[in-house]
């Protein structure tokens, strides 16, 4: 519904107050089904994640100390903080608007006398506004809503920007500990291979083996150390990652804390209860930031209908005048002056027809954002959601099928060496383990990484403002 100004309530806004244009703001429907499809495994009564401090859902000291430290120094952050102030500052000038700005003011000419000749002279000191506009229509009072609802949606997203940030030095952190224990699988397989090139050659040479055996073994073990020096590079660059993350270079003491971590020793993150997707709109703050930059869209409609109403403005002065410097504050010499104006716009060429089209399809535009930030967020959550059975079904799966191809590689070397079956077996036994080895890491990073998704998506990450913040709002 659409607040209108009737003759009656005009009348009394010209004596009181203006009425307001802006449209009776109403929260679309959320355009995602009322629950997930997979059921969430967090237990019931867990805490939600968007009350959980990341501090207590990440309970490794050393990432609580990466964290820290991206809280404190990373830019992408600094500049979010700072979006904040820019926005406040320019909801603080619109709002100035709606008060009169008041000045002193001294003047002296001097100008010929035609009437008695000579030359006469003219002192005035006071004060004096400038063209103070009277909001009677709600035109100032919209854009000061604008400005409120931009400067809240800049505060939701450096709340977003926080989030994301979080999520991203876990999500690396973890992945650099996979590359550690890649890089450990890969050296030892490394070094297997090049014992079995050497133990291979020495058959060839007495005639117990062909040159066919010692080439492919000479290829996998190649293919090996073509694969550590991948993973050398993969490690390195996750490294640069997490600094440029972090705003500064990895602590040396962390650093060099990786080696030989394993990633299944990593502490193990808690599961979430994933609530409805309904608490999305007040738990992720990338949707509330939408909202606000929807109720900021709809506030500028009320401006922009302001528009094909008179502006009225009051110029005053009060001080006083003298024809000598001396008789400035003498009793006589005081007085004031009240000019009001009023500007009816009669013909603008269709300038503010297409003001208010342009408002008004802005809203739209910024209801189909806010929609779309919800949509991608049940996205977020489903995704996790769905993954969750999956990839613990098929950690289980290669963690006991490496099992039973460590018992194969070992039988196969056995056999090799009594000479039961061709050295074609044993190759293929030592790929397949060294694959299978690099695979249970990976999924157990996807695992983790996906439990991150799930955080991160139901708006964890965020319960206090960080340092940064802080200081913003202490200015």
């Amino acid at each position: 519904m659409i607040n209108r100004c009737t003759p009656v309530a005009l009348a009394a806004a010209l004596l009181m107050a203006g009425c307001s244009f802006i449209p009776t703001y109403e929260r679309p429907a959320a355009p995602v089904p009322e629950a997930y499809r997979s059921a969430p495994q967090g237990a019931a009564g867990t805490q939600p994640a968007a009350a959980l401090p990341w501090q207590q859902f990440f309970t490794d000291a050393r990432l609580q100390q990466l964290i820290g430290l991206a809280l404190n120094n990373n830019r992408d952050l600094q500049v979010a903080v700072l979006n904040i102030e820019q926005a406040r500052s320019q909801y603080r000038i619109t709002r100035a608007d709606q008060f009169p700005t008041i000045g002193g003011g001294i003047n002296a000419s001097r100008a010929p006398d035609v009437v008695n000749g000579g030359y006469a002279n003219s002192f005035q000191v006071g004060l004096q506004t400038t063209a103070w506009e009277i909001d009677f229509f709600g035109r100032i009072g919209a854009l000061k809503e604008q400005a409120l609802a931009q400067y809240l949606a800049t505060e939701e997203g450096m709340r977003a920007t926080q989030v994301s940030l979080v999520s991203s030095v876990a999500s690396t952190w973890y992945a650099l500990l996979a590359d550690e224990e890649l890089l450990a699988i890969s050296r030892r397989t490394l070094e297997t291979r090049e014992a079995s090139v050497e133990l291979t050659r020495l058959r060839f040479d007495a005639g117990a083996a062909s040159e066919l055996d010692y080439r492919q073994a000479v290829s996998l073990t190649e293919s090996a150390r073509a694969t550590l020096a991948q993973q050398q590079r993969q490690r390195a660059l996750d490294a640069n990652a997490l600094a440029l993350l972090l705003g500064q270079p990895l602590p040396p003491e962390i650093d060099a804390s990786i080696a030989g971590t394993r990633l299944d020793q990593a502490a193990a993150l808690p599961a979430l209860p994933a609530g409805l997707p309904s608490d999305l709109l007040i738990q992720r703050p990338d949707i509330r930031q939408a909202e606000q930059a929807l109720i900021g869209a709809n506030a500028n409609i009320g401006a922009a209908r302001a528009n094909f109403f008179p502006r009225i403005a009051l110029t005053a002065q009060v001080g006083t005048a003298s024809s000598e410097l001396s008789g400035l504050f003498n009793g006589g010499s005081w007085g004031f002056s009240l000019a009001p104006s009023a500007l009816l716009p009669i013909f603008d060429a269709g300038r503010n027809n297409a003001t208010l089209d342009a408002a008004v399809v802005n809203r739209r535009i910024a209801v189909a954002q806010y929609e779309k930030a919800i949509q991608t967020a049940f996205r977020e959550v489903s995704d996790a959601l769905d993954s969750q059975a999956a990839l613990a079904e098929q950690d289980r799966a290669q963690r006991a099928q490496l099992e039973a191809e460590s018992v194969r590689l070992r039988l196969s070397d056995l056999r090799y060496r009594n000479g039961v079956s061709s050295y074609l077996d044993l190759l293929d036994a030592q790929r397949t383990l060294f694959a299978l080895e690099q695979s249970v890491v990976q999924v157990r990073l996807a695992q983790l990484q996906n439990q991150l998704l799930l955080y991160r998506a139901l708006g964890g990450g965020v319960t206090s403002p960080t340092p940064l913040a802080s200081a913003a709002v202490a200015r």
